[in-house]
Order: C-alpha cells, then structure tokens, then sequence
C-alpha cells in the first residue's frame, strides 16, 4: 500500500420509491404519436414519463444536480422545456430522451414556463422575480423584463397580439409589449397575491385566482388605432356585476393613458373552496377551466362558444318575456325589456372532482369523443386519473370518473427504517401505512403489506420474515411469501426506536418510550387451521432491561458480550449482554444520541447526535478518540461497512456522507437528496447503500472500482464553491445601461467566464501567429527564397489553419445562449482584433449571422469608446459598407428557400390529394367488380 490511503468511490446508481415530486407540476404530452396517455412529472432531478394505462414508467430525462421546479411542452408534442431549481432551463427531445438546449438567466427557481401557439419562443417567470423571453430556434435568450416585485407566478403568450401577459406574487398583473420590451399597462385589482392567471380560447377573457374563494374575470378590449382613447372608457359600461361604482372610476383613470388594449373588470366566478387558488389553468384548447385551493377537490369549467351563449341569452329572454307578461306592465315598458350579458352567461360549471389527498398540481386533456381527461398530482406521492363527460348531466353537474390511480411504485408517506436482506438482493422500506420489498436489482416492488406507524426493522434470519416496531409499541411479524400480518406483539407502552438482532441471530433485543429494553427469542408455535395444523414464526420476550430515560437506540457488539444504549440524557449506557451489569457510560453530547453503531472487532462505538456531532469512542475503557462536526443538522443514522472501520452517516442536512473512524476524516460526501435524509442501510458485503429521504425518494448507491484520492476530492469541493461563488457573483455592469424595465436575458457562470477565457486566448494567438507570419515574410524577401515557417502546435492539431480560421472557429463553438454574456465581460483590448476579424469574415461571407450577431452586440456595449478610437474609424466604415451587402444576400438567400419549401410542401399536398382519390376510385372499381361476380353467381344459381 502507497503513503496515501486510497478508498473506492460510492457513485450514485438509481432512484426509486418515487412516484412523482411535490414542487414540480404534472402535463400531458405527445409520445409515440399518443395524445393524452403519457404524464410527465418531476421526479427530484429527473423528470419521469408514466403511462397512465398500464402504470409503466416508460422515459426517464435525466437531469444534474437540481430539483425539478417547472414542466411545459412544446406546441408540437417533440420537446420538453424542464425549469430547475437554481434558475436553469433545458429543453430535452421526447423522440432521444436528450437534451440538446440550456439556459441560464435566473438566479432562482424557475416558477413558470410556457411557450407561444408557434412553438418559437419560450417565457420563463421564477422567483428572482424576473421574466425572460427566450429564443428556442436561435437557442439564445432575447430579453430580461423587470418589473415585479415578487416571485412571478404565470406568464403567457396572446396568440393574436405580440402581447405578454404576467402575474406575481406583489398582487400585480403586468401587461408587456414584446415588439418594444415595455409594460403598457399594470392590473392593481387584487388586494393580496396572484396565484393563478389563465386566458380562454378567444382571447376576450382572462382570469385570474387570488388569496379568497373568487375568480375575477377582466374583458379584453384592443384599441384601434385612431380611436379616441380618453373618451373609451368612460362612454363605455362594464359589462359585468360590478359591486363597487369607485373600483370602476378607479379603472377609468388607469386606462386613460392605454394605447394597445383596455383591460375592465367583468364579473367574478364563486368557487367552492375558501381558501387560496393554488393552481388554475385550461387544457390546451383554452376552452375547459380547473381551479383548486390547498384540498382535494378540483373544480372544472366549461366556457361556452358564442353559438351556445346566443341559445343559452334567447331561453333567458324568454324566461324574462314570460315573467313580464305575468306583470301588469306598460308598453313601453315592454320593448325595452332587455337581458344583460354576464360572467355566469359564458361559463358554467361542470362538475367537481375528488381525489383521495391534497392536490398539488393537474393538466387537463380534451378528447375527440366529448371527454374530458384530468391527471392530478397529490401530496401523498401519487397521480390519479380522472375522465369527465364534456356535456353536462340531465342533474346539471357531470360525473367523474376514476380511470387509473398509480400508487404502486412508491410509499404514500416518508420511509422512516430501511433494512437489506442477508443476500444483498431484497431491500425492506416501512412509513406510516406500508411496507415494501424492494428487488435491489431490477428496483421493483416485490411486496406492499399494509402496517402501522413503522420505527424501525429488521429481516429474520433466513429472510422469510420481517419485523417492524411501530410508533404505537407493537411488534409486527410479516410472512414473506404470502405477504400476510403474522402476528402483533404489544412490546412497549411506547414508540419502538430500535431493532438490533442478536450475534447469534436467535433473537433481537428492542428499544422504546417506556424507558425498556426487551429482549427477544424467536420461536416456532403450533398454528391450526380447518383444514391442516401447522408451525409458524413467533417471539417471546425473555428479559427486560428498565432505565432511568427513554431508549433511542440499542446495538449488541458482534461477539455478544456487551450492550450499548444510547438514551434521551444525551448519553450513551453500555451494559454485560449476559449479566445486564453496567459498564461504560460515554457522555460529552449536548443533545440526545439518535444514532450509533459498533465495528466488527468490537474496538469502536460510533455515536451520532442531534447537536450535529459524531463521535468516535473506545469500547476498552470508554475514551473519545475524536469528537468531528459531520452534519448541518442533525445526526440521523449512523451504519458501519461490513468488515472495515469505514461507516456512512445521514443527516438532516439531506446528505450521506462517508467517514473513516481511523483516520477521522471525510472520506466522500454523497449528495442528491433533496429533503432530509431519515435513514441508510448498507449492504452485507458493503457494495451498495440505500437512503430514504423526505423527499420520497429512496436512492441506491453502488461501490465502484474507481479509487478515490482525499487530495483530488478537496480540489474538486473546492472548485464547486469557485463555481457557485462565480454563478451567485453580482453582475456585470454595461456602459450607458439603467437599471429598467429591460435586461440582458443571460447571466454570468462559470460556462461563460470559460468561453470569454477561450475567446481571449484565441486573439492572442491570432496576434502573435499574425506577428510571426509578417516576420517571417520579411525574412524570406531578405533572403530570397522561401524559409521553413513553423505552425503553432494548436493550428496544426486542427489541420493547419489560418489563425483566423481558428478563432471562427472558437466563437462558433461558444453556445448560442452564452454568447452575450461572454462578449460581455470580454476586455476592450481585445475589441479591435475582433471588429478587424469580423470584417474579414464578412467580406468572404463566412457566418454572417452569428458575426452580425456579435458585431452588433459589441456596438452597442462599447460604442462610446469605438466611436471616439479614431483608429477604428476605418474599420468601422468597412464594416458599414460591407455588412448591409452580405445581410441582403443572406436575406434573398432565406427567401428563395422559403419559396422553395412552400413549393415542395404544395407538391407534397397535391399528390397526397391525387393519391386519396386514385385509392379511393380503385376501392369503389374493386366493389363495383365484386358486386358484379356476386350477381353473376346468383343467376348461376337461380
């Protein structure tokens, strides 16, 4: 062995037990030419794809490090835009499951996401309160809007207009004008925070869900140019129930200044529920609507064509005409009778639907065959899926029902105990309702047995059976094979905290609330039946242990001769296994010891804290060997690897970490849950490990055969913090910029800085290969006769190319999303090689979009310095003359293939056309041909 002590790398190797997550949202998508049967969900830091009909997850996107925050599909079924938790964006192919787009703009979760009817561009709203408006096609962001001053909550294209309409949570509802970056108009109507927005399908009405059990509907009316508008809104009335004269007085001096549109209260809609609008939204038609607030009903509604509302106002009418005609009433009277248009008139509701726990998040879907399909995301990590007539029953309100409830592939609650089988293949996971086997190497749920509040486990020997203490202070017996409840054993007036099998594995002794420790025999009893009598597993308590505090934790040392318990006075007691005398008492944590664990030579204890602390202790004469801060949080659970003084520890900190009780130091960190982290279990032979978080999730992590170098893993932690230092770093200032309603889309990461790194290096090369080259020349005229010249070693390696080759070539390497920012914090020095490089790029027509791109941003950041350089005059000039030549070719280029697609696609349609009806006339000559043999064969007979 070297000097440095080398361990093997644990690498992280699936998640299971997850359904889907809380913080991202639930969308139908297009897979395999299927609409409406595949979901999409968060899934931590991937995103899974479920069939809803057979219960399969079919795609798994995988993503990095961050929590998945946001879902939406593109216009056309083929991608996938997925927001992260640290601001990211990335668009993944349903067709490769890959991602091939990434943008970073926010600096914290993405909160919302949605594309435009054609698909081209994306919004994006997160919690920094910014929106940006991204370019999917350019792979490029085009602006930054500022002007909320809370976390944005919706933000949606209009299909009509180049309009944008946005909420937040600073109870404003912002309208913006993409052709000119600017917000027109400010909706101050609501009193507390926008929860939920949505617009309906023809645009004439959008909604919006606030803190009360009111949805508020606002009238779009668009200006014409010309009209007169001081003079609209005061000639024109609401529409709508209006309660108050001074909010309507209020909205006309707001709308005095409008010159795109007129946004006026209309009506509002009660729902059901009293609290808050947790999520409201349309299916993708935006005709059919669905609310709901912080429970478990969801409620739909139906907005209704002008053809039904114009049936839906004369059967009014002629209620109100019936009504009349019962009044004595004068004539005059009668001609005037008119029935006002409302909220009511246009929107009706459908019906509710119930799920079995909270809702969180839901997508709705409507069939062709007057369907309605809901897929909701519940608190309890599940999805049920509901259908629902689109017309209304004969009783006024629809019935739903329940088509697919998928529930199987993970636990409705947190997993608090996790257990491995003495074979390293089956894997025991219990919350509060169930326990599950788990096949370690396929990941599918073997078992689902229904228990109590589970604590803590552990599987008997021969892995036939499994116990589980309970937070009631029942033992619970479980039959593997036939996945029945055995028997329950009252063993505690109290919680069961711990488990801990016997060294000569023929009981196991248990810890609880009542102050005890139990030990325990297994045992065979005589179980008769009607038919057959036969013997089955039982346990019987042997001998109880009574302390003074309640028992955390119990662990018998692997030769059996001595027993540690760690109690609520924050000390540890260690006990003769045969004669229960005292021994040590290991004392020095602040708060109780809610974990610990000993080797397997019996020479260290290992305890861990919730203070935070994990200390190392000798079992000979109860010394603390090392006292080291391991977690953030508290100490949950502490496991030695089998066979070694190397032992894992999980924290509330959402970390596992590995650690090395000899030479006290971190050995690795395993990072990946995002909630905290209950509890760890490793394997047998020390090859795998299994942790359990609040986030639902239960990850497998394998031992690899990769060594892992302590110096190489400080340099690596060290160049994250870098990374993160860079990304969370302020801003890059721009010359002549105010801060205002208009921003850069990107932002400055470590992605960028490298790519400005790789653009500088490039000059400086071109300059000094420029210089020898001229040097070169001269000394071959010197001479006479031409002179060896030698290549730098980077040209050579791309095939001897010019210097200007090489740096095109390195500014089209840079990705398109990060260019901006990278020209940004590029020096001024290096500015006029590049404005001189670009006019010889344009001049031989080579990239004219991408340098075009570059030219004008580098204009527009530095133009006062360009303009007042007079050496660059000359080079500006050129760039004048030349770019408008190659920006016009580039142009009739464009629409020349532009004609020539619409021409192809004409063709296409046209033999298609011709196509249908030739099969169509060749079927009807085939049927005309069979009704002629028949009748020829019915004469034949007759």
């Amino acid at each position: 062995m070297g000097i440095t002590k080398q361990y093997l790398r644990y690498s992280a190797s699936a998640v299971f037990g997850l359904i889907a997550s809380q913080k991202a949202n639930v969308t139908f998508i297009t897979l395999r030419g299927e609409k409406g049967r595949y979901v999409a969900v968060g899934a931590c830091e991937h995103v899974f794809i479920w069939d809803t009909r057979k219960g399969e997850k079919v795609l798994i996107l995988q993503g990095q490090k961050q929590e998945v925050t946001r879902l939406c599909p593109s216009p056309d079924g083929l991608s996938l835009a997925v927001g992260y938790e640290d601001g990211s964006i990335r668009i993944f192919s349903l067709l490769s499951g890959e991602s091939g787009i990434t943008f970073n703009g926010h600096k914290a979760a993405v909160t919302t996401l949605n594309y435009d009817h054609l698909g081209g561009r994306l919004v994006s709203g997160s919690k920094d309160t910014d929106v940006i408006v991204w370019d999917v096609i350019n792979e490029s962001g085009l602006y930054r809007l500022k002007g909320h001053k809370d976390a944005i909550t919706q933000a949606l294209f209009l299909k009509e207009k180049n309009l944008l309409v946005t909420s937040g949570k600073d109870t404003l509802v912002k309208w913006w004008d993409l052709d000119t970056q600017h917000c027109f108009q400010t909706m101050v109507g609501h009193r507390t925070e926008v929860w939920g927005l949505t617009i309906l399908s023809e645009e004439s009405r959008i909604l919006t869900g606030s803190a009360d059990s009111e949805l508020r509907a606002w009238n779009i009316c668009y200006i014409k140019e010309g009209e007169n508008t001081s003079e609209g809104p005061q000639s024109k009335k609401s529409k709508g129930p209006l309660g108050e004269e001074q909010e309507e007085e209020e909205d006309v001096e707001e709308n005095t200044e409008e010159r795109i549109l007129r946004c006026q209260r209309f009506g509002s809609i009660m729902r059901e529920g009293r609290d808050r609008v947790v999520s409201l939204g349309t299916d993708r038609t935006r005709r059919f609507l669905a609310c709901h607030g912080a429970d478990s009903v969801l409620e739909v509604f139906c907005a209704l064509s002008e053809e039904e509302i114009t049936k839906k106002m004369e059967k009014k009418l002629k209620r109100a005409k019936k009504k009349a005609k019962q009044k004595p009433q004068d004539a005059e009277e009668e001609e005037e009778l008119k029935v006002e248009r409302c909220l009511q008139d246009e929107i009706q509701k459908l019906g509710n639907i119930k799920a079995s726990s909270k809702i969180k998040s839901f997508d709705l879907f409507s069939c062709t065959k007057g369907e309605l399909k809901a897929v909701l995301l519940l608190q309890n990590n599940s999805l049920e899926c509901f259908s629902l007539p689109t017309e209304p029953a004969p009783s006024g309100k629809a019935e739903c029902t329940k088509s697919s409830r998928l529930t199987l592939g993970g636990h409705r609650s947190d997993v608090r105990t996790l257990a491995f089988s003495s074979d390293n293949i089956a894997v025991l996971s219990a919350s509060a309702e169930t326990v599950k086997i788990w096949n370690r190497s396929t990941l599918q749920c073997i078992r689902t047995m229904p228990c109590e509040y589970a604590l803590c486990s552990l599987f008997v020997p021969g892995d036939r059976h499994v116990i589980i203490g309970t937070k009631s202070g029942n033992l619970q017996l479980f039959d593997l094979a036939s996945g029945n409840l055995l028997e329950t054993v009252s063993a505690h007036d109290g919680a069961v905290w711990s488990l801990c099998p016997s060294p000569d594995l023929r009981g196991f002794a248990s810890g609880g609330a009542d102050k005890t420790v139990r030990f325990w025999d297994f045992e065979l009893v005589n179980e008769e039946t009607e038919t057959q009598s036969s013997r089955r597993l039982s346990v019987k308590q042997t001998r109880v242990l009574q302390l003074d505090e309640d028992v955390l934790c119990v662990r018998h040392s692997p030769d059996g001769r001595i027993l540690a318990v760690s109690l609520l006075d924050c000390t540890v007691k260690v006990f003769y296994n045969d004669t229960l005398k005292f021994f040590l008492s290991l004392y020095g944590h602040k708060l109780p010891v809610l974990c610990m664990d000993i080797c397997h030579d019996n020479a260290l204890i290992v305890t861990g804290s919730a203070d935070r602390n994990i200390k190392i202790w000798g079992l000979d004469f109860g010394d603390c060997h090392r006292s080291l801060f391991a977690h953030e949080d508290s100490v949950m659970f502490l496991q030695f690897v089998p066979k070694t003084h190397l032992f894992f520890s999980a924290g509330k900190d959402r970390k596992v970490k590995q650690w090395d009780a000899d030479h006290f130091q971190q050995v690795q960190s395993l990072e990946g849950h995002h909630g905290e982290v209950w509890c760890v279990a490793v394997s047998p032979n020390g090859d795998h490990v299994v942790s359990s978080s609040h986030d639902k999730s239960l990850r497998l992590w394998e031992r690899t055969r990769e060594p892992l170098i302590l110096e190489e893993e400080k340099e690596m932690q060290r160049e994250a913090e870098y990374e993160e230092s860079v990304a969370k770093g302020e801003q890059p200032v721009v010359a002549g910029e105010r801060d205002g309603e208009v921003g850069l889309a990107g932002k400055k990461t470590i992605e960028t800085v490298k790519a400005t790194e790789r653009i500088m290096e490039a000059i400086e090369l071109h300059r000094e290969e420029t210089a020898k080259l001229e040097e070169h020349r001269a000394l071959c005229q010197a001479a006479g006769k031409e002179l060896p010249h030698r290549t730098h070693p980077i040209l050579q390696a791309y095939g001897n190319i010019s210097p200007s080759d090489y740096v095109l070539d390195v500014f089209k390497k840079v990705k398109s999303s990060e260019l901006e920012e990278s020209l940004l914090v590029l020096p001024f020095s290096y500015v006029p090689d590049v404005l001189a490089l670009f006019r010889d790029y344009i001049r031989q027509g080579r990239d004219v979009e991408l340098i075009c791109r570059c030219l004008f941003f580098l204009l527009r950041i530095h133009f006062g310095q360009i303009t007042s350089n007079q050496m660059l005059l000359g080079v500006i000039e050129d760039l004048k003359n030349c770019t408008i030549s190659r920006v016009a070719e580039v142009r009739d280029m464009m629409g020349v293939n532009m004609a020539a697609l619409q021409f192809l696609k004409r063709e296409v349609a046209a033999k298609e056309e011709v196509q249908f009806f030739a099969d169509a006339t060749e079927r009807f000559e085939e049927k005309k041909r069979k009704r002629k043999k028949n009748e020829k064969l019915l004469l034949t007979v007759v």
